[in-house]
């Protein structure tokens, strides 16, 4: 049978291919400088805007400062947050738009606080739901005349300098810390607006047993030092709290 004339003919070499040593890969043609920091420049900004989306869009890391959700989350507990379908908005600016889904009643939310959204976002739970008649009394949390159960509280609940009972607006949430003796909350400043709410913690994924100064805004030095204290001494990890799931 006679062979595809377009077919190469076997243990023949063409062209190119007839200088190339067998075995030897053959090198690319080295590029320019300038092409090789252009290349450098394009593959930097996707994997910048990749960044920027998941960190606009999908998940966010978080640190407790305070102890207001003791003992569900403590301070220097590190989070990941997710925002998917509660919040979108552009990285290290003020701007976001709500998305469409709504917080449940005893879950954590993270949002930024109403009163001055410029300080760094809280993370209460969500105690009573729009429409809601929400009373303190007799140590416990009253939701439409009906006692709230409620197992992860440390201390009894007592009201603040909200008028009670509080009828719980529209499109807002009323939100009490877990520590009801150590939280600034809604019982002192109101509710939470659902365009505030920016998202809710997934998972516990550092915790370190730290004082709180080295959690609060701008202390860098305090957190590097946190840090490098954990690398050398890991006894200060609180190993059993990592990768809790919420």
């Amino acid at each position: 049978m006679k062979a595809d004339a377009k077919q190469k003919p076997i243990g023949k070499e063409t062209g190119k291919e007839a200088g190339r040593v067998p075995g030897k890969a053959v090198e690319e043609p080295k590029l320019p400088m300038g092409q090789r920091v252009q290349r450098e420049v394009i593959a930097w900004f996707w994997v910048g805007l990749a960044f920027l989306l998941i960190n606009g869009t999908i998940g966010q890391a978080r640190v407790i400062p305070s102890g207001s959700m003791e003992n569900t989350l403590l301070i220097g507990d590190h989070l990941i947050m997710s925002r998917v379908g509660y919040d979108a908005g552009v990285p290290f600016t003020n701007w976001h738009v709500s998305l469409w889904r709504d917080p449940k009643r005893q879950q954590i939310i993270i949002f930024k606080p109403p009163f001055a959204p410029d300080q760094p976002d809280y993370v209460k739970r969500v105690i009573g739901l729009p429409g809601d008649t929400v009373d303190i009394h007799d140590g416990a949390v009253w939701i439409n005349g009906q006692k709230l159960n409620e197992n992860y509280t440390l201390g009894r609940s007592e009201p603040g300098d909200q008028k009670l009972p509080f009828k719980v607006p529209d499109k807002c949430y009323f939100v009490m810390g877990d520590n009801r003796l150590n939280s600034f909350d809604s019982r002192f400043w109101g509710c939470v607006p659902r365009n505030d709410i920016i998202g809710t913690p997934v998972m516990i994924y550092m915790s370190l047993a730290v004082g709180q100064d080295a959690w609060e805004p701008g202390q860098i030095r305090e957190r590097f030092f946190a840090y490098a204290n954990a690398f050398i001494h890991p006894g200060t990890v609180r190993w059993k709290r990592l990768f809790r799931l919420f």
